[in-house]
């Protein structure tokens, strides 16, 4: 099918979806980005979409997977969220990955399309992501400046205080829940100033804990979540291996 409207959605875990468990979907997930396009499709019999996110990916992976790829595809949009997972490194060269960026997104705004940018979340809420604010805030700037210099869209996710509730978040409080992927796919829509009808799912209830009982609870966290995160750094493999792109060619939802 030949299709007159192409959103072609990269990155990483946040934009393959992680986080809104969907069985019937690739991979297991639906995320806001999907959101996005069922909406901009809605009344477009000519929109296609594409999603080659992967989770785990850091900014260099995407790059060279993802955006050739992406301009392969002819697109007449495209979103782009790269470097979550550089800045949790425990070394990062910010102002190198971000030359890397900058040509990226001067590639792919030279087909055309427009591009829509996300900068990084302020977690200043979570006692363990907090400690990466000073790094975040720096990306954030240089995202900024790439953005404004090549004619992208910005979502400012850094700004978006509804996130600081963790009702937002999935369990693993690394991942939005699917309350968050709604309000993402909401904000995203009002960036493109496009007309939406999302509903957002209750959030993730998060219970009053008792001093013991969230002690327990963090102990739990580390044990399922952060340690095996930890241990997949260590050993230089990625929630991502094995895994493929959920939409690899333009389909409509």
């Amino acid at each position: 099918m030949d299709f007159s409207t192409r959103y072609v959605a990269l990155g990483d875990s946040f934009t393959e979806g992680v986080g809104d468990d969907d069985p019937s979907r690739p991979n297991g997930v639906r995320g806001w980005a999907d959101r996005v396009a069922e909406q901009l499709g809605a009344a477009d019999p000519g929109f296609g979409y594409a999603n080659l996110a992967i989770r785990g990916r850091k900014l260099r992976q995407i790059l060279a997977e993802q955006v050739d790829a992406a301009v392969a595809l002819n697109p007449t949009l495209v979103t782009i969220y790269a470097g979550a997972n550089d800045i949790l490194r425990p070394t990062i060269d910010i102002d190198g990955l971000l030359v890397e960026y900058n040509e990226a997104v001067a590639k792919l705004t030279a087909t055309g399309a427009t591009v829509v940018m996300f900068t990084g979340f302020d977690a200043r809420g979570s006692k363990v992501f907090s400690t990466m604010r000073g790094r975040t805030a720096i990306y954030n700037e240089l995202v900024r400046g790439i953005a404004g210099d090549h004619g992208a869209l910005l979502v400012d996710y850094w700004r978006f205080s509804e996130y600081y509730d963790w009702g937002m978040w999935a369990t693993d409080r690394m991942h939005m829940s699917p309350a968050g992927h709604a309000t993402m796919a909401r904000r995203v829509l009002d960036v493109l100033a496009h007309e939406h009808s999302i509903d957002v799912p209750p959030m993730t209830p998060v219970p009053e804990l008792s001093r013991s009982e969230a002690l327990a609870a963090n102990a739990r966290w580390v044990r399922e979540f952060a340690g095996p995160w930890v241990m997949r750094r260590v050993t230089g493999k990625s929630s991502g291996d094995g895994l493929s792109p959920r939409y690899p060619q333009l389909t409509h939802l």
